[in-house]
């Protein structure tokens, strides 16, 4: 029985790996010919595709159980996987990946404010802690009284993806269980790409792709290995992971240990990109993910409830 956990713990910080590489990948596309709705396009595209066929294994002909879902699953893909990871790529053209993956996470404690808002559910005194520490994090991420400032269009761009992210724990947490979390993942991410795809041939969003090479880790490359990186490593294997790593330790559990991608995000763009946030900077997102794991521990202890609703799998937004 030992080794369940251990394989469960490898497997979530596999995802948490895999999902962190999400914003390195699309970096040289973005500062090449492609738009951010492009590059959602291109990886929530691909992955729903080699998703489909263990989706429908899943689902094995259920599809009273897709029916009825079918409004949840479509407003995952709006907000969990269009708005959130469209968001994050506007905000990785203006900020270094680790800040805006910082300012994604804020999306957990909006959903602290969302639960007391709309369904009165006060939150114990730990998640008031953590949604302090991380609001503090937020202030010294954005480095206010530093010289050279932050740009404020990414960090609308960052909180947007943050928005994204909220909707998706509060979506799938009100999800019907007998719906397969990989059926999940593939629909939300087909309709996300259906629905960026359509904002762009209307002219609503910017939708640009090119087939020149791009410079990635300080080498020129095909465009391919960019979007390759992206649907197969940064959201088939991270996902994959993720759901074979939450049912070996449960939901809140690799959800809590998801929380090592910022980390991880944070290293690679260093590593590949030579890109590292500022001293501050790195302060504050000490203090945001130390405050969503407050947030997070929180949710441990109370054990299944409804003090906040926790997802079936490790977010997607990161990049998400």
């Amino acid at each position: 029985m030992r080794e369940r956990p251990r394989a469960g713990l490898g497997l979530a910080l596999l995802s948490a790996l895999a999902f962190a590489t999400s914003g390195t990948f699309a970096r040289p596309l973005l500062a090449g010919e492609w738009s951010a709705a492009a590059v959602v396009i291109a990886r929530v595209g691909v992955a729903a595709l080699v998703l489909g066929v263990p989706a429908l294994l899943a689902l094995r002909g259920r599809w009273p159980v897709l029916r009825r879902n079918g409004v949840a699953v479509v407003l995952f893909g709006l907000l969990g996987v269009a708005l959130a990871q469209a968001c994050f790529y506007n905000a990785v053209q203006y900020l270094p990946v680790g800040v805006a993956l910082m300012l994604e996470y804020l999306g957990i404690v909006m959903v602290v404010g969302w639960m007391w808002l709309v369904h009165g559910q006060r939150p114990r005194l730990l998640t008031v802690a953590g949604s302090l520490a991380a609001l503090c994090g937020l202030a010294l991420v954005l480095d206010l009284t530093g010289a050279g400032g932050i740009d404020p269009v990414g960090v609308l761009w960052g909180l947007g993806a943050g928005v994204g992210l909220a909707g998706y724990y509060v979506i799938a947490g009100r999800v019907d269980a007998e719906l397969p979390s990989v059926v999940m993942a593939s629909g939300g991410m087909a309709v996300g790409a259906l629905v960026l795809l359509l904002l762009g041939a209307v002219g609503a969003l910017p939708l640009a792709a090119g087939t020149g090479d791009v410079s990635f880790a300080g080498h020129r490359m095909s465009w391919l290995v960019p979007i390759v990186g992206l649907s197969l490593i940064a959201a088939v294997v991270a996902y994959l992971a993720g759901v074979a790593g939450a049912r070996l330790l449960g939901a809140r559990l690799s959800s809590f240990i998801g929380l090592t991608e910022v980390m991880f995000a944070v290293l690679i763009a260093w590593l590949v990109l030579n890109e590292l946030p500022s001293g501050i900077q790195l302060v504050g997102g000490v203090f945001i993910v130390g405050g969503v794991a407050l947030v997070r521990m929180d949710e441990l202890r109370a054990g299944p409830g409804p003090a906040a609703p926790a997802p079936p799998a490790p977010a997607l937004a990161g990049e998400r």
